[in-house]
């Protein structure tokens, strides 16, 4: 059975928000977990003013808030033998929140004895791309003395989606051309416990991918002097992504000079701005670049490159 799974990172979007408030998120699905956790996905919805959270709701109440750059949640403490319903809406930056997705229904399976034993590693990973923008992917089943109830998929580390325990393939998809991912799988029983992860599954989309898309623009570079030294000064638009870009990568003169980390101040749409020491030397001319690392843990495309001498 291949299940389709939207990348955390480059889901598709379904519905936009052309000028207006975001549109309902598409293609919700809800999974149990475990005996007490269900994980629920959907599409990305597109915005004129970006996504800045996902709201979930079990029933009428909002249990979960995901950043814009998610397009999924586990929601834990359920109870064990009971059937849920969940929805999903979507909240842009400007504060406008979207209308609800429609209705999805999921029955955490029963809670079985003391059970402290995790399944299996999940074994046989293999990964393959199918066209340039989604990796069919596909593994042996865990063993556990009480059942597998779910598999985890993970993307370089991060945990990207769930599958039902009967399930042995999934279809990722929102991709980029000609980028490399890595995939591990890990097996869940009803008590969450969690099997170690399979061994990583590389694997390389066709195609080529000039990155326009998703480079920094308006790059700008200048020069002062303080302090007996020359600084370098920068200003750029971060790219338009689903979800907000947290770290750059500045490259001078040909070479990574210095990695650019936000905590929870990152510039969404807005001009960002960094200043760097070069040192007190006048008329040595400098070229300098940036890119963007992306929610899906890809490096985006390099900025126009831009040539600044220090001195008057």
């Amino acid at each position: 059975m291949l299940v389709l799974v939207a990348s955390c990172g480059w889901s598709a979007a379904d519905e936009g928000g052309s000028g207006g408030a975001p549109g309902a998120p598409l293609g919700v699905t809800a999974t149990a977990g475990s005996a007490t956790s269900v994980h629920v996905m959907w599409n990305a919805v597109t915005a004129s003013a970006g996504i800045d959270v996902y709201e979930v709701y079990r029933g009428t109440t909002k249990v979960e808030e995901v950043p814009g750059s998610r397009h999924m949640a586990d929601v834990i403490g359920l109870r064990p033998s009971t059937p849920y319903v969940f929805s999903v809406r979507a909240r842009d930056t400007d504060g406008r929140l979207g209308p609800g997705s429609r209705e999805v229904r999921a029955t955490t399976p029963a809670a079985g004895t003391a059970d402290a034993s995790a399944p299996t590693r999940p074994a046989g990973l293999r990964a393959r791309a199918v066209g340039s923008r989604a990796v069919q992917l596909s593994w042996s089943a865990s063993s556990d003395d009480r059942g597998v109830v779910s598999y985890d998929i993970h993307q370089a580390g991060t945990k990207i989606h769930s599958v039902g325990g009967a399930q042995r393939a999934a279809v990722v998809t929102g991709l980029r051309p000609g980028t490399r991912y890595s995939f591990t799988v890990r097996a869940r029983d009803a008590a969450d416990n969690v099997s170690p992860a399979s061994a990583p599954a590389p694997v390389t989309t066709p195609g080529a991918d000039d990155g326009r898309d998703t480079a920094p623009t308006g790059f700008r570079a200048t020069t002062h002097r303080a302090d007996g030294a020359f600084h370098m000064d920068l200003s750029w638009v971060p790219p338009r992504t689903d979800g907000v870009v947290a770290e750059y990568q500045i490259h001078l003169d040909g070479r990574p000079a210095t990695s650019l980390v936000y905590g929870g101040s990152a510039p969404g749409g807005r001009e960002a701005t960094h200043s760097f020491h070069l040192g007190p030397d006048t008329g040595v001319t400098h070229r300098v670049r940036i890119r963007a690392r992306l929610p899906d843990g890809t490096w985006g495309g390099f900025s126009a490159e831009r040539t600044v001498t220090t001195g008057p």
